[in-house]
This record gives structure tokens, C-alpha cells and sequence, in this order.
């Protein structure tokens, strides 16, 4: 007795999302309802050395973050998962090989806008882990007037980047709409983020 037979976790999967590597899973058929798991991971520059995942240890929930648990970016990694229960414990089930660098998904950006008489500053803010804050996020930033096809783009620019727009001869409603960019092995970037729209120059 204490010893059930516990099944392994199913559906592990390693995706990347909204700037995140993150470990999922689906609880294993017939587990029970305090079952708790462990994650661990390991680097293709390293096979058969599982590092461990403090954060993901005996943890309830059937997903980790390891975005700031790897130790390298630019590496495919894979991770693996075990469901606990008192003294049982399922095998390992493991996912399957994914690097940051090429695989990251991005979220589209928080445009911030600060709306002066003749200028706007715009800005994209990002969700970020802390550990990518150094990689090279850069956004694209379009503006249009409302109802209108004709974008203007500003291109490339770096996360902490301000984009100043003059707006003399701007009139009516203008929309501003922002997407993350990456450069990896190729350009990836996320989708445009809802517009913003501003009334410019706008008499009485």
C-alpha cells in the first residue's frame, strides 16, 4: 500500500509563447488530484546532464517557464517531466528538442504614445523575461489615418527606442499600430498590436 501505480504525464510540450519557453502537460489518466510534478532539462551541448529546475519542483500546476532556467540561448534544449505522489512516482516523459533563438514566438508589443502640440513620441514595450532583456528586440511602428490603406512605416527600431513624429501637418484621426521584431536565423516578428487612434490638430 501507498504505492499506486501513477501514469505518466501526457501531451508534454515544449512551445514557445509571448516571448517565453515554457514546459506544458496534461495530467497522466487517473492521477490523483494532489499529484504534484518535477521538471528538469537538458542542453543538446550536453546530453544525458538533466539540469534541475528549482522553481518547477513537486509543483501542482502542469506547466513551467524555463525561459531563465537555460543556460544558453542559442542551444536546442528539451525538457522532461515526472508526476509525484507520496512515495510514487511516474516516469519521465519528455518533450521534444526546441532552441529560443530560431523557435521564440513573440507577443505583439504596448504601444506607448505621448501626444505633445506639434509631436508624438511613440514607444513599444515589450513583456519580457528578465534573462532576454539583452537580446535584440527591435519594432516596427505604422501610421495611418483612419480609413485609409496608405501606411507610413517606421522601421527597425530597437526596444528602448522613441520614435518622434511631428504632426503639423497632420488633420483628423490618425492610428498607430506597433509589432515586435527578432532577427534570428531569419526575421521573425509578432503581429501588429491593436491600433491606438489620436485626434490631430483638431479645431474647437
Amino acid at each position: 500500500p501507498g504505492h499506486v501505480q501513477l501514469l505518466p504525464p501526457q501531451n508534454v510540450t515544449l512551445l514557445s509563447k509571448d516571448f517565453a519557453m515554457i514546459l506544458t502537460w496534461a495530467p497522466g489518466e487517473g492521477s490523483p488530484p494532489d499529484v504534484t510534478y518535477t521538471v528538469r532539462y537538458e542542453s543538446q551541448d550536453r546530453l544525458d546532464k538533466w539540469m534541475k529546475v528549482p522553481h518547477c519542483k513537486n509543483i501542482p500546476r502542469t506547466f513551467c517557464n524555463l525561459t531563465c532556467a537555460l543556460s544558453n540561448f542559442y542551444v536546442k534544449v528539451r525538457a522532461r517531466v515526472k508526476a509525484v505522489w507520496g512515495q510514487s512516482q511516474s516516469p519521465w516523459v519528455k518533450s521534444q528538442f526546441k532552441d529560443y533563438y530560431s523557435d521564440v514566438e513573440l507577443a505583439p508589443p504596448v504601444l506607448n504614445l505621448n501626444v505633445q502640440e506639434n509631436f508624438i513620441h511613440a514607444s513599444a514595450s515589450f513583456p519580457l523575461p528578465t534573462c532576454v532583456e539583452n537580446l535584440t528586440w527591435k519594432y516596427d511602428l505604422n501610421l495611418w489615418e483612419a480609413g485609409s490603406e496608405d501606411k507610413k512605416k517606421y522601421e527597425g527600431h530597437f526596444r528602448k527606442d522613441t520614435v518622434t513624429i511631428n504632426t503639423t501637418a497632420l488633420r483628423g484621426n490618425y492610428c498607430f499600430s506597433a509589432r515586435a521584431l527578432y532577427e534570428s536565423i531569419d526575421l521573425k516578428h509578432s503581429e501588429f498590436s491593436q491600433p491606438v487612434c489620436v485626434l490631430l490638430n483638431h479645431k474647437g
